[in-house]
């Protein structure tokens, strides 16, 4: 049993691990060199999230997916960069939505240089992936047009909330699955598509990732209230304190709006409040971290982990669908 990629993945093949190892190795190559500019600034802004490090996960799951087909094909690295650097771009832009301090043990670019350069740093990000895009061929181009789409909805419908009679936890789950399952799934689509597999096992392993995506960040959620900065790599309760509703926090209303118990109306009222009071943002972390409402986001982030182990069944049994089934383990073990 060996060890693969950042969550501790187990990989039972020797040579499956080196093959994918050489191809994260050849991701982070490409992303250095679509981050250069002419322009040193540019070049500089561009890598701070790069350098900084990161999971790789979409990248890793590029490649895993392209074993279903030719893993050597010449499109699976550019896409898998391309995937990356597409992600990279919306945490330049979140951050600056959320006025975050802090993104993968760094000072975030915003803090760095200012909303400005973040947003544009995103912006030319986005601008080199399409550049790799277009070399990839028309199907790719329109296979991350509507990824890159239904990423934007999600981030518009994060921002303007559920509308009047939707139920909260429903529309967030919606927005999770464009903000994060969109471009999951077009890491396994890619993957897949560009080795050249069967459209069959293309659509199963979309199916997989989107719903993947999803468990990845409701375990994001339970991390950004569970743990400390050492763990996630930012500062806890930032969406605490912007006032952003994860799921733990529409867990613990949905309980208080079913149940009236004094405790969670108490604890709604807190979140509601100005948390950017460094005390009492404190006091609401400290109180949601013991909260049952945690516990049920922790159970929602294994609900779509299983929904993604059970997309898999009808690939045939092999060492890339048993790596890819640890993955749905390793999320939930980060959720704890």
């Amino acid at each position: 049993m060996t060890v693969v990629g950042p969550f501790g993945l187990s990989v039972r093949d020797q040579a499956l691990e080196a093959d994918v190892q050489a191809g994260l190795a050849a991701v982070e190559e490409g992303l250095l060199e679509a981050t250069k500019s002419e322009v040193p600034f540019i070049t500089e802004a561009a890598q701070h999230l790069v350098r900084a490090g990161g999971k790789r996960f979409r990248p890793l799951l590029v490649m895993l997916a392209a074993r279903f087909g030719d893993p050597y094909a010449p499109g699976i690295v550019p896409s898998a960069v391309v995937v990356e650097l597409t992600h990279l771009a919306t945490l330049y832009h979140d951050d600056v939505m959320d006025e975050a301090t802090v993104r993968r043990g760094v000072p975030s670019a915003n803090v760095r240089w200012g909303n400005s350069v973040a947003v544009l740093t995103g912006d030319f990000l986005f601008a080199r992936a399409s550049h790799i895009l277009a070399d990839l061929g028309p199907e790719a181009v329109r296979v991350q047009a509507e990824a890159f789409e239904r990423l934007v909805t999600g981030q518009i419908l994060e921002t303007a909330g559920p509308s009047d009679g939707r139920d909260p936890v429903d529309h967030y789950l919606d927005v999770l699955a464009g903000k994060t399952g969109s471009l999951v799934a077009v890491s396994c689509r890619f993957g897949a598509l560009m080795s050249g597999a069967d459209e069959s096992v293309v659509d199963v392993l979309t199916q997989y990732g989107e719903r993947l995506g999803v468990a990845f960040q409701l375990a994001d959620d339970v991390l950004d209230i569970a743990s400390d900065s050492h763990e996630s790599g930012k500062t806890p309760g930032t969406d605490l304190r912007e006032g952003i509703p994860t799921m733990p926090v529409l867990r613990l209303r949905e309980r208080a709006a079913r149940l009236g118990l004094a405790e969670d109306v108490a604890l709604c009222e807190l979140l509601a409040s100005d948390l950017t009071d460094d005390a009492r943002h404190a006091q609401a972390l400290a109180a949601l971290r013991a909260h049952p409402a945690l516990e049920q986001a922790r159970r929602d982030t294994v609900r779509f982990a299983e929904e993604a182990r059970a997309a898999l069944a009808p690939l045939p049994e092999c060492d890339v669908k048993a790596a890819l089934t640890e993955l749905c383990d390793a999320v939930v073990h980060r959720a704890g």
